[in-house]
């Protein structure tokens, strides 16, 4: 019996793994944040310091989330508990973090669900702009508006997290190890008829070829450098838990290293390839209506929401066909992010707890779906921004420092070190590794969360520091809670 639950909980296969991680990886940052980020950072020359990035930080950082989940093979909270039993509250915040990024993140994945239905007949209408604030959103920044809910947003939720509960109740493999094999090569599939589509557009080249034109003088400055490094952190879910959690379901015989590189690959080279079908497409605009290319670049809702659609109008019946493929892939790359978002608070509680993953899932779902519906009302959109700007700007970057330290000063980084390299005969980590986790990376964390929690002082309001002292006693508060709580010897995982 104990075979078999440990089986259920163990990757059937190498692709299971990376397709999982891959999905967890591919989002909406690399869809409607990496263009923006590029263009607007040197154009081409923001991929020197992104390279470096990668190279330096992001791999380094993810291989220690890797060896940190091969060697405990366990929850992420039980993970800190066992270099020392205080520090298991720091596997809860991360946990917590990741729980609440989850609620609103389903909240644009709902309005990305309407704009799918829309684009059959582009119900967006001849303004995407008003449509989209005062016909989808029906935004305001008064707080009056958390009592009323925007139905349509409501109802997406509804589909949504019922898709997380049936996807996430089932056990791993039969869960998010299939679907993820389903859903990751058909997004890819999608996202290449849509970059072939834009490319064989008028004016494609004047999109791609400003997306890539360097500014080699941005170089020198070091907001660029931050601006990389911030972007392949958000683009690879680092500080999430989600890889650690992963990496634990991995059995003894997994290559570590070469599948971190896949990974990271995968992730940054569909963000490549999203960023020049969307800068044709832009370029297309650019060229068909007479407009300057950067005033139709923005990141985020607006590209998404609001510079597509405007483009699908002027675009002939093809849009018909190359809308709905679209917002499908933006959909896809959603829900793969938000089943991984998950996995980390439902296997941290499960193991802790010894409660079956089915009720679980159920449970979070609920609660999930409970919070989410304050991004559903009038003030949602504008409560979603404060909470996404405090929870990746302060939460996320905290824990990974905590991580950070914790593994990189108070444990044996040479242990970790021999978990990465044991099944990788071909250039091993060296002792350069160790140092990286515990002076330079580190050193980097803390320059990007400093930066961060500046911009959330500087842009304070009553009602930003409302949200954000809400989310703070939560991130404080239910961690040390679920600590306290005394957990059950047997794990009983489905």
């Amino acid at each position: 019996m104990e075979k078999e639950e440990h089986n259920k909980n163990q990757w059937k296969s190498s692709l299971s793994f990376l397709t999982a991680m891959i999905g967890s990886a591919i989002g909406l940052g690399n869809i409607w944040r990496y263009p923006y980020v590029v263009y607007s950072n040197g154009g081409g020359a923001f991929l020197l310091p992104y390279l470096i990035s990668i190279i330096f930080m992001a791999l380094p950082y993810l291989y220690l989330e890797y060896g940190v989940g091969y060697k405990f093979k366990s929850a992420v909270p039980e993970m800190f508990k066992k270099v020392k039993s205080k520090l298991e509250v720091i596997g809860w915040f991360i946990c917590f973090t990741s729980f609440l990024i989850l609620t609103y993140y389903v909240v644009v994945i709902g309005w990305d669900l309407i704009y799918l239905l829309l684009s059959f007949t582009k119900g967006w209408g001849a303004n995407p702009n008003a449509f989209y604030t005062v016909g989808v959103l029906q935004s305001t920044t008064s707080l009056a508006g958390i009592t009323s809910i925007v139905w349509p947003i409501a109802i997406s939720l509804v589909v949504i997290w019922s898709i997380i509960w049936y996807i996430s109740h089932q056990n791993l493999n039969n869960g998010i190890g299939k679907y993820s094999q389903i859903l990751i090569p058909s997004l890819i599939i999608m996202m290449a008829i849509v970059v072939f589509y834009g490319l064989n557009l008028p004016g494609a080249k004047i999109g791609y070829t400003a997306l890539f034109t360097p500014n080699w003088t941005a170089l020198t400055d070091p907001k660029i450098w931050l601006a990389a490094a911030g972007q392949i952190l958000f683009s690879l879910s680092l500080g999430w838990g989600v890889a650690s959690t992963y990496t634990s379901y991995l059995p003894e015989d997994t290559n570590l290293i070469k599948n971190g590189i896949i990974v990271t690959i995968a992730n940054c080279g569909f963000e490549l390839f999203a960023a020049i079908g969307i800068f044709s497409i832009l370029g297309f605009m650019s060229l068909n209506q007479g407009q300057a290319l950067n005033s139709l670049v923005t990141q985020g809702s607006g590209l998404i929401f609001i510079a597509l659609p405007t483009i699908f109008n002027v675009m002939g019946d093809f849009a018909y066909i190359l809308g709905p493929i679209f917002f499908l892939c933006v959909f896809f790359a959603g829900v793969t992010t938000t089943i991984s978002l998950l996995e980390p608070k439902s296997y941290g509680i499960s193991n802790k707890f010894g409660i079956k993953r089915q009720k679980v899932v159920t449970v979070l779902c609920i609660i999930g779906f409970a919070i989410s519906i304050v991004y559903a009302t009038k003030t949602g959109s504008y409560l979603l921004t404060i909470a996404d700007s405090f929870l990746n700007e302060f939460a996320v970057l905290f824990g990974i420092i905590l991580e950070c330290i914790t593994f990189g000063w108070l444990y044996n980084t040479n242990k970790i070190l021999a978990i990465l390299n044991k099944n990788y005969s071909k250039h091993n980590l060296g002792i350069w590794w160790t140092y990286l986790i515990k002076y330079a990376i580190p050193l980097i964390f803390i320059s990007l969360w400093a930066n961060g929690v500046y911009g959330l002082i500087t842009s304070s309001n009553l009602i930003s520091a409302l949200v954000e002292g809400i989310i703070a006693i939560i991130l404080v508060v239910c961690p040390i809670i679920v600590t306290i709580l005394p957990g059950k010897k047997t794990v009983k995982q489905n």
